[in-house]
């Protein structure tokens, strides 16, 4: 690792005044450190192999904080590589303080991302994102965001299509959903005079990214953990049911009476009709109706609305092996008999320590199964793949 003579010596080289060239090859250098790749191509005395490169970084807050001045420098490409050094360093933990506090990098970040011209909106929207991963540091960022620009803002700026012409603005949406981990955001999100989820609705088929539907998907989901909103959430004032199952919906043919029981939305979908692409976000639409059936209005609004048939219909398309699980989970309890008498709000259950510990290991237990069942899958599939490009190859003469 670089002596401290060394890092000195490298911290020179991050000032304005330093010449481009040489600027930029520091900011290379230390674009590799934090992506914990190793480089040897810049100056003799640099240590060409680092296994910890955050770590050391993290030791250096002079260093972080001449860096971030570069995110203003007349270079674009010093500014780029500083910006993914910062993307690097965010996605680790263990540096959130440090940028918080010693290098203070939230106002800065807050503000340009305001600025509609500004060209690395993208990037920031990213580190905000990887920064409010985890709970301790996402408290604080939400307090910084409410003092400097308000979640009001952020929600407007997300639902603005084009509000910044030179940036996409798609790591927004995984920004909120880390942000609702947080019962003040959901709070926010939920607040009925607002009408900031029904804003938030339509992007759950934005085709143009899967990181802006996965991240409103998400958002939605955490919502649904408060279970006194599920009401609310499923009335003609927010109607979040056809949002969430016209993802999962595809093209099979459903008997009249079953098209007839579903939400006017979903009733005799073209026979072109495509489900959500990313299996991913299907998991968390299925997981989101899951728990909205926690209550028993919850429970008795899907199964008027005739979710059933959606789901099974999925069920038997579906062929990854963690959403075919979710869907059995979910038609469990849309076709269950109800809760006995007080324990009607699943949510509200309390459930034995022994025997949590036990459904937790059972949990456990049936994720590991899941991942060697897809693992199975994959090479199953990728030798078909093998044995098919093989034929088509002997067919064509290449193989003789």
């Amino acid at each position: 690792m670089l002596s401290d003579s060394e890092a000195a010596e490298l911290l020179s080289f991050l000032t304005p005044s330093t010449r481009p060239d040489v600027k930029g090859q520091a900011t290379e250098y230390l674009l590799g450190l934090s992506g914990h790749r190793c480089l040897s191509f810049f100056l003799s005395f640099f240590v060409p192999f680092f296994r910890d490169g955050c770590r050391f970084l993290r030791s250096k807050p002079d260093l972080l904080a001449a860096l971030f001045a570069l995110t203003s420098d007349p270079s674009i490409a010093v500014v780029k590589d500083s910006y993914h050094i910062f993307i690097n360093l965010s996605a680790d933990e263990t540096l959130h303080q440090v940028l918080l506090t010693d290098v203070k990098i939230l106002p800065v970040l807050l503000k340009s991302l305001m600025d509609p011209e500004y060209l690395f909106s993208d990037q920031i929207c990213t580190i905000l994102s990887n920064m409010t991963r985890h709970e301790k540091t996402c408290k604080s960022v939400f307090k910084e965001l409410q003092e400097d620009i308000g979640l009001a803002k952020l929600v407007e700026i997300f639902c603005t299509e084009g509000y910044n012409k030179k940036a996409k603005l798609h790591y927004l949406g995984p920004l909120l959903s880390n942000l609702t981990q947080l019962p003040e955001a959901r709070n926010y999100i939920l607040d009925k005079d607002r009408c900031v989820v029904q804003r938030l609705l339509p992007f759950t088929q934005y085709e143009a990214s899967a990181v802006r539907r996965g991240g409103v998907i998400g958002t939605l989901r955490n919502c649904c953990f408060d279970y006194v909103h599920h009401e609310w959430l499923l009335s003609d004032a927010v109607d979040i049911l056809p949002f969430l199952l016209l993802p999962l919906a595809g093209p099979e043919e459903l008997s009249e009476e079953e098209n007839e029981g579903l939400p006017v939305d979903l009733q005799y979908l073209p026979e072109d009709k495509k489900r959500e692409e990313d299996p991913d976000i299907r998991k968390m639409l299925l997981e989101t109706l899951l728990l909205l059936t926690a209550t028993k209005a919850g429970r008795q609004v899907l199964k008027e609305k005739n979710v059933y048939p959606v789901i099974r219909e999925l069920h038997r398309w579906e062929k990854d092996v963690h959403v075919a699980a979710a869907c059995e989970k979910l038609v469990q309890v849309l076709i269950g008999d109800e809760p006995e008498q007080g324990m009607e709000n699943l949510m509200e259950v309390e459930i034995p320590e022994d025997v949590e510990q036990k459904l937790q290991e059972a949990d456990i237990k049936e994720q590991h199964q899941l991942e060697e069942e897809r693992r199975k899958q994959e090479e199953e599939e990728r030798k078909s793949s093998d044995a098919e490009r093989t034929d088509r190859e002997q067919e064509s003469g290449l193989i003789k």
